[in-house]
This record gives structure tokens, sequence and C-alpha cells, in this order.
């Protein structure tokens, strides 16, 4: 995590592959503080998640295009650069380029290609104000930031149970979240590079860890439960037209893609929700998990503060290795209506990028966030209808 503070000894032992007890209770702590952050603290209006006014997202045309050839290279590490006039230019569209960003392409498991054109009439594009950016001024060079505050997950108890269970495998190489009964948003820079869709987004899988079933039915304890990988295959591919047209400069606004399964799943599944101001976040941290590249056959945990945003973008210092990419990136939020806390997914983890701004050149690792714009549209491609989608 940013900040490296404590010495590496002491978080050394919660980066092993596997917990003693001690290290489980510790995990334990920290994931219940985030929970059952006390009530009473966001009796503050400013702590409150206020429900926010959904745009009408139209699917005006569909058009059909020629079979993609599935001939990019999966990219597991995506970096990109951005300077002011990106991030001007990122908080000053049109309305005709959100219109054109969120059009999107369709590919089917027959390898047929579409692309649906939209409409958000009376939306007003002057509503995405560009929040103050302020630079750290020590400079990161890794996308591990200091000690790595990274949690290897381990044991049924955790990996088959809420929240962790709702993270998926893509078989690209990347990391996805349920968040419907049959729906899984990943990165979209796992599916398409930009010119065009990876080879493995063909015949494109989602994995979901199970336990096997002989160690399942064994009666010692003492043996540990091994876990196997069962692949799903994809009904159908979603890609915002934004990525593809972002990859001429390498944007990551639109790095996000949603996949439709095949058949349901048997998991409960993250609820998805507009990314809200950092003070109406629980500790104004995010958390993820992911299958990180360099601890294959771990499920990685991680969480850390939010440094700065842009109307597209969160920008952080969570510690996260290739094969991440694609993580829902949720939040703890107080319900009024519940009178509790909720984790939502806020964003997807998209890669790493370096910030020029003022002289002053800066690395982060960034999530893509969830505007009500995009809202509206993941929300149309889970449920088919407008209709449906017009409130949180």
């Amino acid at each position: 995590m940013a900040g490296s503070t404590p010495k590496t000894r002491d978080l050394a032992p919660l980066s092993t592959s596997v917990f003693t007890m001690n290290q489980l209770q510790i995990l334990a702590i920290i994931l219940l503080y985030c929970v059952n952050q006390s009530p009473l603290s966001a009796t503050d209006p400013s702590m409150t998640w206020h429900r926010h006014k959904i745009p009408v997202f139209l699917p005006q045309e569909t058009l059909k295009l020629d079979k993609p050839q599935f001939s990019a290279k999966a990219t597991l590490e995506l970096t990109t650069h951005c300077n002011a006039e990106c991030l001007w230019r990122e908080a000053h569209p049109s309305l005709e380029d959100l219109k054109e960003n969120l059009s999107y392409e369709t590919v089917y498991t027959n390898g047929t290609r579409t692309l649906t054109v939209v409409d958000i009439p009376n939306f007003d594009p002057s509503t995405l104000v560009l929040k103050q950016y302020t630079p750290m001024r020590s400079r990161r060079k890794r996308q591990i930031f200091g000690v790595d505050g990274r949690f290897d997950i381990s044991g049924k108890k955790f990996l088959l149970n809420f929240p962790f269970s709702t993270t998926v495998k893509i078989s690209t190489g990347c990391t996805g979240v349920l968040v419907s009964d049959r729906h899984v948003l990943t990165a979209a820079h796992c599916i398409h590079d930009g010119k065009d869709y990876v080879k493995g987004a063909k015949k494109l899988k989602v994995g979901f860890l199970k336990e096997n079933p002989k160690t399942q039915s064994a009666k010692s304890s003492k043996i540990p439960p091994e876990l196997l990988t069962r692949w799903t295959r994809v009904k159908r591919t979603q890609v915002p037209k934004g990525w593809i047209r972002s990859q001429s400069d390498l944007g990551m606004d639109y790095d996000y893609a949603l996949l439709e399964l095949k058949r349901p799943h048997d998991r409960p599944h993250m609820e998805i929700t507009v990314m809200p101001t950092t003070d109406q976040v629980a500790g104004n941290r995010i958390h993820f998990s992911g299958f990180d590249s360099d601890r294959p056959g771990q499920l990685v945990y991680r969480f850390c503060p939010i440094i700065s945003e842009t109307p597209h973008l969160i920008y952080q210092h969570c510690d996260a290795q290739p094969g991440s990419s694609g993580s829902g990136v949720y939040a703890k939020l107080w319900s009024p209506e519940k009178q509790d806390w909720e984790r939502r997914i806020v964003g997807i983890f998209s890669g790493h990028q370096w910030v020029d701004l003022n002289g002053m050149q800066q690395d982060y690792n960034v999530a893509v966030r969830i505007t009500p714009l995009k809202y509206a549209q993941i929300c149309y491609w889970i449920k088919g209808t407008y209709n449906d989608c017009r409130s949180e």
C-alpha cells in the first residue's frame, strides 16, 4: 500500500500463501472493521450515501459488423500516460462524444458482431465536473507501492463465501466480478486491445472456484480443502466504443466490458452503483480481490485509501500486479434505508497510469469509476430495458 511506514517484517507474514490462525484473526478484524463502522458516524449527512439520478440510456440502431479476427494478444498489464490536456479533455466531452463513447459492440459465440448506436436524451455534459487533482510529491516506480500490502485468501470459509466468492477468473488471464446471476464485469483490455478482440475472446470462459468433491467428503479436518476451477462459456461480450476509440491515445476512461454467461450461476453477486464522493465512502477506502499473476493459484485481496479522482477514474496506491485487471472495486456505503453498511461495486480495476502535471510525473494504480452514464449503460446490458435502470 502507499505510505510504507511499517517495517517490512511487520507485514511480510500476511503475504504468505497460507494463513496461520492468528493471521486469519487479524484479517477477520480488518474486514469487520471495514464493514461494521459505527452507525452513529453515518448520521452525519456527508457520510450518507445518496441515490443518484440515472440518465436515460436509449439504444437507437443496431448495425451488423464484419466478424472480428480475434488476432490481438491479451494485455494483462495496462500502462497509460496522461497530462493536463488529457485530464481537461476527460472532463469536458461534448454530447456527441458521450453518445459515441457509450455506443457499444456486442460479440456472440458464433463470432458475429454488432454495433449499437445510443442516445442519452436531455443529458447535460457540463455536469461532468473535473475534481481538484493534487499530485503526490514523492515519485513511485512500480505497481507495488512500498511494503506489499496484499493478502492471500486461503481456506474455503473465505474463498467460497461472500464477498470473495464474487471474484472469478477470465480465461484470457484477467479477473472479473459477478454483478448478476449471469453477468460478469471485467476490464475491456482483457477482451479487446483497441484494434481487435484478443485470441482467447473467441471461446471466452469464466472460471469459478469450487471445492474438489474428493476432499469435500474427506472425514479428517486436517486435510486442507482442494479447490478446482469450474469453467463456464460466455454467451456474449459487450464493450463500449469509448474503449475502442480511446486506444489511439491509450486512455482508460472506458476500460470495462460485460460478459453474459451461457447459463446462470448459483452464487451471490455484487450490486453495482454510481461512485459517490469520497466522503461518503467508509474510511475513504476501496477494496478489490483478484488473481495476481505473481501469486498463481491464490486469490489476492487488498484495500487502500482513495488518493484522487476525476470524472472517469479513481487514483490510488492499492498494490496490484498483472492478472488483477478487471477486478471489481468496491466500497462500503451507509444505506439509510437499511440502516447498515453495504458493499457496492463502484469501479473496475484497470492498471497503471503516469500523470504528468505541472512538471511533476507521478504514477498511480487506476480504476475506472462507475458514473451515472456508465451505470445506465451497464444496467441496460444486464436488464435489457432502461425502465429498470432509472434508479439505483
